[in-house]
């Protein structure tokens, strides 16, 4: 049986972010985002999908919201 991760850690409204799970043995890796900044959000599956995931949330959101670049 998968275990599941507590709601608390994933990306909300109230707390945005970035949060990345690594793969095991059984699971591809996850990630999911929410930015704070314009409210967009993505999910992604698999090492490709969350890498392309981590460079979109790095280059357009989160911190590029907060350094006034968008």
């Amino acid at each position: 049986m998968a275990r599941k991760l507590p709601a608390d850690l994933y990306p909300t409204e109230e707390s945005p972010g970035l949060r990345v799970r690594g793969g095991t043995k059984y699971t591809s890796s996850q990630g999911d985002y929410r930015c704070g900044g314009c409210g967009a959000e993505d999910h992604a599956n698999g090492d490709a999908d969350v890498k392309a995931l981590v460079e979109d949330y790095s280059a357009n959101h989160g911190t590029a919201h907060r350094k006034g670049d968008r």
